[in-house]
């Protein structure tokens, strides 16, 4: 397969005391990924081998370092050097270390989808604490990324059972309610929509949108959000023709399994939509940072700071982030070819319909 069409993934390394270099190693340990992607590291050689070295059995793994993503090795992890200090590593800490090299690892990696340098970005965990700079003030990757690139963000966690957006991210629970207005729930809800037609091919989604109180307020005894927000804004959709349902209580949504009806889910905030997410798909899900001109995927997992440098990590979120940033970048290619040559509309005439 040619370098023209293989799609080049940039992969920030995040917390270097965590696991995300781990993951990343243990999934181009299978030569076959090199036939879905180029992949393009963002880090240095000197992390990178510590990293290698501290988990056994993957000396094999290659790497060559490159200057750009130009001139490309198409069987081998490119690393684009963005320091050149040795760091001290320690690994399961988290420490200022961690956050500035995890900082600098996403930077060049955010200028690189900035210039087009790569197709799509993969990031590996960071700690949301230890990474907050002059330079990053930021509750996580999406509003960093929402900050940097055109569009409005739109969280989707997504495995192969499962899709779940919320309308409130990175807030503090004592803080969601008041963001649980009609204008907001209709425009995630927009924004689900969109990116199930656009990014996953579901021709005519099914989305189901949770209340915000226990038993969905039931009917305004528990709470008035549901009548005052949310089924405005359910009913508002479907003016415009959308297949929106609900309100639903979460606990009877998922214990029922009646998640397993729809395309996709709209939770109100977020634990209300992850606990059971990660629940169901924990090694395998992927955060999906919708509502963007670009695209990124990371692993649903975090630092696992416990387990870090003790080769016990799973990488199977992040090999799953990997293709679905592909299938995603494909699927939004192939929309614009068929959207930019659309056929002639022609009218026909009594006889055409006849035959």
């Amino acid at each position: 397969m040619s370098l023209d069409n293989k799609i080049k993934v940039g992969i920030s390394h995040g917390d270097i005391n965590g696991i995300g270099l781990e993951v990343i190693i243990k999934t181009f340990a299978e030569q076959a990924m090199f036939d879905v992607c180029t992949p393009i590291l963002f880090s240095s050689a000197k992390t990178f081998a510590y990293h290698k070295k501290t988990i056994t059995g993957f000396d094999d793994v290659a790497y060559e370092i490159v200057k750009d993503s130009d001139r490309l090795n198409l069987k081998k992890i490119n690393l684009v050097s963005c320091y050149e200090e040795e760091v001290e590593m320690e690994l399961g800490k988290p420490t200022a270390n961690g956050g500035k090299y995890a900082f600098k690892s996403l930077d060049a990696a955010t200028v690189a989808l900035l210039n087009k340098k790569i197709d799509v970005l993969v990031t590996a965990p960071i700690n949301k604490n230890n990474i907050q700079s002059n330079d990053f003030k930021f509750p996580g990757h999406t509003e960093f990324l929402e900050k940097k690139f055109s569009g409005n963000a739109l969280m989707i966690l997504a495995s192969e059972q499962l899709r779940v957006a919320v309308v409130t991210g990175h807030v503090p629970v004592a803080q969601v309610a008041q963001h649980i207005t009609t204008d907001n729930v209709y425009r995630k809800i927009k924004l689900l929509n969109q990116s199930l037609i656009k990014d996953f091919g579901v021709r005519k989604p099914r989305i189901a949108v949770l209340g915000l109180n226990p038993h969905a307020g039931d009917n305004g005894v528990i709470g008035d959000e549901e009548k005052t927000a949310i089924i405005p804004a359910i009913e508002k959709a479907r003016q415009e023709g959308l297949m929106v349902f609900g309100p639903y209580s979460a606990d009877g949504f998922f214990g029922q399994g009646t998640h397993s009806s729809f395309d996709a889910v709209l939770a109100m905030y977020h634990d209300q939509g992850l606990i059971p997410f990660k629940t169901l798909a924990f090694s395998t899900g992927i955060n999906y940072t919708a509502g963007l001109d670009v695209v990124r995927t990371s692993p649903d997992h975090g630092t696992g700071y416990d387990i870090a440098g003790k080769n016990q990590a799973n990488e199977q979120s992040f090999r799953n982030a990997i293709y679905l940033a592909c299938d995603i970048f494909r699927s939004r290619k192939n929309l614009e070819q068929i959207s930019s040559n659309p056929l002639p509309i022609t009218a026909r005439n009594s006889r055409d319909r006849d035959n």
